[in-house]
């Protein structure tokens, strides 16, 4: 950390944030790359000094990180308010300033308005600059909250911005558009992230890509309702703003309370998108509570597609049997095992073991999979009810709704209110006893609905009903040491920054078809590490495209996330067990560099191919997926560039094919596939190797390993 009277800074071997004062206000003079060499305060506030143009204040200010309009600033205000139809229009004075190492505090207040704001900056090792925003009611009557929101700005150089919309079983499709004049958002209110959520939304210089430009982006620590902007005023003045999207109402602060808004997630690179997954993968990896710290990470059977609600003991016994000689180390038992669940129709809210269905009780699976030598794991679906249920029969006021009304149902559920201390102690008990009662390893939590009228009392709800969520994780894993929590959410609804902080793993899509899983994981994956995205290989024919794809696709698919099954294995042919027990070895020998090493992903010349990889930090070894999506332009496949290895260093280059041959269409074969290749690092990625002619869906991978 660098500070002078009125310029402070702080910064990593890459990444550095200037903060400027002299004007009695926080403004960002620089967030970007480390400036090398001293520029004195002075000159730092002669830099950001801008002409006056005609038909302009007098004397313009820099709006600083609150863009007032006091300050002449008219795009939108980071803090939003009023004190009954008073205190909207808030300027603010610095009063403190705290700096260590790696963090920067601001204090500012207003004291007219009764209120005091503060920016707290935290860069970390791994260069993400966590950013946190508060707002203290110092009046005397109550303060309602409408917006905080972060905004950083942006250089003249973004000209670009990007993120990712979807829906139901295609998350996270990107959008790359031009920074426009006015402001663009991405607003959600579904009360979770939602299937449309961007989880990092972008900002870069002309035609950055994969592996080069800069790429700021901005990604927020939470799971509720949130908004992400991009702003370019008629000035020019660019920036990137996120925050939680309030409800009217949500936060009013009594006198001497505080409300602080989501933590936002701030990374800057000039390494393409690679960089800024790099830095999010390397803060994501550093928590203490991090599951591939405490072991690897388990091949996972979900029989969900193998038997939905049909659950009969001998039938999972059989699946069992199967996943056991394939090599799956951990089985989960998914909807239907508990009240009057036979269907989706009811049960939901009652969290005791169905007699019907498990008349001896979860025991006699729950021993014979623990004596097969895998993990035990359960599905939930806690902050939702149905109308027929014990749950709602005898307290149908604790769901989320607005006084005189019945929300509209979706999959014939309504959300349960967890601010309701009820309704959360219900929850929290009957679930603590389930895992009490069986050796549980593993929670699948579903969460299946939006959050129509969320209200308790007719309040709005969706910030504590967020949180509540986030503390009953929490106290599961309190109480149970070791437990390990899916976020599942209609697939991959509720993949966030925020539910990241307290469950181990996102099922990234209810879509295991293989073709629209090489997408959804690779946009996925530009915030979340492949080892925290659940990733399936499912059965031959998918349930949800209808689509039929070799193994050697799905499983190749699955190799690069955390790798497991959905499909009905006592279907299987002898051929297939004996591909997927090698696959699941194979997965086995690589998780360590799949899960800990630098994705890559390759900005490869043609549309109907990926290339994507895993490479250690060390560049000792990688591991590379060459991809056909679609029929190729040309008759032969552009060249496959291996990049981010040590270009002095030599390599071998091999094809393996775990789980069977890929489907070609060729009368030759590139010498690759027939004996390995060494070469250095630096013509691998200049040169690179000659693919086969891989028909349209059909993977191949390429082992990379460094002898020299």
């Amino acid at each position: 950390m660098k500070s002078t009277e009125t310029t402070f800074s702080i910064s990593t071997s890459d990444v550095e944030l200037i903060v400027d004062t002299a004007t009695g206000t926080p403004v960002v003079a620089h967030w970007g790359r480390k400036l090398a060499g001293s520029t004195s305060p002075s000159q730092i506030s002669r830099l950001l000094a801008e002409a006056t143009p005609h038909s302009d204040l007098d004397f313009p200010q820099n709006p600083g990180l609150w863009r007032e309009r006091a300050r002449g600033f008219f795009g939108a205000s980071s803090l939003v308010g009023r004190r009954g139809r008073l205190d909207w229009a808030p300027l603010f004075s610095l009063r403190t300033v705290a700096s260590s190492h790696n963090v920067l505090t601001f204090v500012s207040a207003d004291d007219n308005a009764g209120l005091e704001v503060t920016v707290k900056f935290e860069l970390t090792p791994e260069g993400v600059l966590l950013i946190d925003e508060k707002v203290t009611n110092t009046g005397s009557s109550d303060y309602a909250v409408d917006e905080l929101t972060v905004w950083m700005p942006l250089p003249d150089r973004a000209v670009e911005s990007m993120d990712f919309h979807g829906r139901w079983v295609k998350e996270r499709q990107p959008q790359r558009l031009p920074i426009n004049y006015g402001t663009f958002s991405r607003e959600i209110r579904d009360g979770r992230s939602g299937h449309g959520y961007t989880i990092v939304q972008l900002a870069m210089t002309d035609k950055a890509n994969n592996a080069s430009g800069e790429v700021w982006s901005l990604g927020l620590v939470w799971s509720g309702n949130t908004k992400h902007s991009i702003d370019k005023q008629e000035t020019g003045y660019k920036a990137i703003g996120a925050g939680e999207l309030l409800e009217p109402g949500e936060i009013v602060l009594a006198p001497g309370t505080s409300y602080s808004a989501p933590t936002v997630a701030a990374t800057y690179t000039d390494a393409g998108f690679n960089g800024i997954s790099d830095h999010l993968h390397r803060w994501v990896r550093a928590r203490e509570q991090h599951p591939t710290k405490l072991k690897p990470r388990p091949l996972t059977l979900n029989v969900w597609e193998a038997v939905y609600f049909d659950h009969r003991l001998g039938k999972l016994i059989e699946l069992l049997d199967v996943a056991k000689e394939i090599g799956v180390e951990r089985f989960v038992l998914d909807d239907g095992w508990f009240g009057s669940r036979r269907n989706d129709h009811s049960g939901l809210g009652d969290w005791t073991v169905s007699p019907e269905a498990w008349p001896d009780g979860l025991e006699p699976l729950v021993t014979a999979v623990h004596n097969a030598g895998l993990e035990f794991g359960l599905w939930f679906e806690g902050e939702m009810v149905q109308v027929d249920s014990d749950l709602y029969r005898a307290h149908p006021e604790w769901i989320m709704h607005i006084p005189g009304r019945m929300p509209l149902e979706a999959r014939r559920q309504l959300v349960l209110d967890l601010t309701h201390e009820g309704a959360y102690q219900h929850v929290l008990g009957q679930v603590d006893a389930v895992l009490s009662e069986y050796k549980v390893d593993y929670i699948k939590w579903d969460h299946n609905r939006t959050l129509i009228d969320p209200g308790h009392e007719g309040i709005a709800a969706a910030h504590e009903q967020t949180l509540a969520i986030y503390r009953l994780f929490d106290e599961l894993k309190r109480r149970h040491p070791g437990l390990e929590i899916e976020s599942c959410s209609s697939g991959g609804g509720r993949v966030d920054l925020g539910m990241v902080q307290h469950a181990d793993r996102f099922w990234g899509s209810d879509c295991n078809d293989a073709l629209e899983r090489q997408s959804i994981q690779r946009y996925t994956g530009f915030a979340i590490p492949p080892e925290l995205i659940g990733a399936h290989v499912g059965p031959t024919h998918s349930h949800t495209t209808g689509r039929v794809h070799e193994l050697s696709f799905r499983a190749i698919t699955s190799l690069f996330g955390h790798a497991g099954l959905e499909w009905d294995l006592t279907e299987t042919t002898p051929e297939e067990r004996v591909h997927l027990a090698s696959w699941a070895q194979y997965y086995k020998d690589k998780r360590d560099l799949l899960h800990s090493g630098k994705v890559v992903r390759v900005d490869h010349s043609e549309d109907s191919a990926f290339v994507h990889g895993v490479v250690a930090h060390d560049k000792s070894e990688a591991l590379f997926a060459y991809v056909q999506l679609s029929t190729g332009n040309s008759t032969k496949p552009d060249s496959v560039l291996l990049t981010d290895l040590d270009p002095e260093a030599t390599y071998e280059v091999k094809v393996v094919q775990p789980a069977g041959p890929a489907q070609c269409m060729q009368t030759a074969v590139p010498s690759i596939m027939t004996e390995p290749i060494t070469a250095s690092g630096a013509v691998l990625a200049d040169i690179g190797i000659q693919p086969p002619i891989l028909r349209p869906e059909n993977a191949v991978l390429f082992e990379i390993t460094k002898v020299s």
